[in-house]
């Protein structure tokens, strides 16, 4: 008799212990919560105008193509930051970038007669990852030679599903059939610009991403012939980067006859070595419509 009473006291314990027996009540398992969107670097996602952007432009191997080549990514970043910092004002935080020419022009047609190259994927990671250690943007620039402009950047896709990962097209080197980069300067039309801008709008939404910079190269109307029609595109800070060394009066006469402050952000390159007289930080915020966007190259 004494058994029985255990094994009852025992079977009593397990059906009142909620661990799985037949009188137990399935507890309710609370849903994870979604993942918060992603944010630019500096936080937000949204680029202007809370930010104004300044940027090293160039590619690998040497400073032959631009002032960011001319050291590792991990160590220009000091560099780029003191050349950022006098950009800086109350209602503007500076957000650094590096802009990096993935697709290079060339002078010979290549084995696929396209007139054009891209740098290798492994060193875009390298960058990009950087930049993400730096908090700062990166601006895939593309020379497409005789490539469309959709076309030359889809291989870029899985960098541009990354944050803080923006595109930038160089009209300049958009040549077309029996033309050579270099000889001529290229343009685009405003219906390819268009598609190239929706497929990366389309990465923005699909990924839920916080806005891209979408960067237009120009130093001549003709580069860009029929701007006007160029669409807006939800997701997309787009910037008319306005190219174009010399001495002060040049540049003011490029930044004067091609800006189009109704259409598009503004940008504005300053050369190291080409510009005489290199305007000054202090004097660019001083333009009567100062850019959002500053590059070095």
């Amino acid at each position: 008799m004494a058994l029985v009473a255990v094994v009852v006291v025992a079977a009593s314990c397990s059906s009142e212990s909620g661990d799985g027996g037949a009188g137990s009540t399935p507890q309710a398992v609370a849903p994870s919560p979604p993942p918060a969107p992603a944010e630019l670097p500096l936080g937000g996602r949204t680029i202007f105008p809370a930010y104004r952007v300044v940027a090293y432009y160039g590619s690998t191997g040497g400073g032959t193509l631009g002032v960011l080549g001319e050291a590792p990514p991990d160590q220009i970043v000091p560099r780029l930051r003191a050349a950022a910092a006098p950009f800086a004002t109350p209602e503007r935080p500076v957000q650094i970038a590096f802009e990096l020419i993935v697709r290079v022009a060339d002078r010979h047609p290549g084995p696929h007669g396209i007139y054009s190259h891209s740098i290798k994927p492994s060193v875009i990671r390298e960058y990009v990852a950087a930049a993400e250690r730096a908090k700062a943007l990166i601006v895939l620039d593309v020379q497409p030679g005789r490539l469309s402009f959709p076309d030359a950047i889809e291989p870029y896709r899985w960098a541009l599903e990354h944050p803080n990962v923006g595109i930038a097209l160089d009209p300049e080197w958009r040549v077309g059939y029996g033309q050579v980069p270099g000889q001529v300067v290229g343009q685009v039309s405003a219906a390819e610009v268009n598609q190239a801008s929706a497929y990366v709008a389309d990465i923005v939404r699909d990924h839920d991403l916080p806005e891209k910079l979408f960067l237009l190269h120009q130093f001549r109307r003709r580069m860009l012939p029929d701007v006007e029609d160029i669409v807006p595109r939800e997701g997309l800070a787009m910037v008319q980067h306005v190219d174009g060394f010399g001495n002060r009066t040049e540049k003011d006469a490029t930044y004067a006859a091609v800006r189009r402050p109704e259409q598009f952000h503004l940008g504005y390159k300053l050369f190291y070595d080409e510009d005489v007289a290199r305007y000054q930080p202090s004097e660019v915020l001083a333009f009567s419509q100062p850019p959002e966007y500053v590059s070095y190259q």
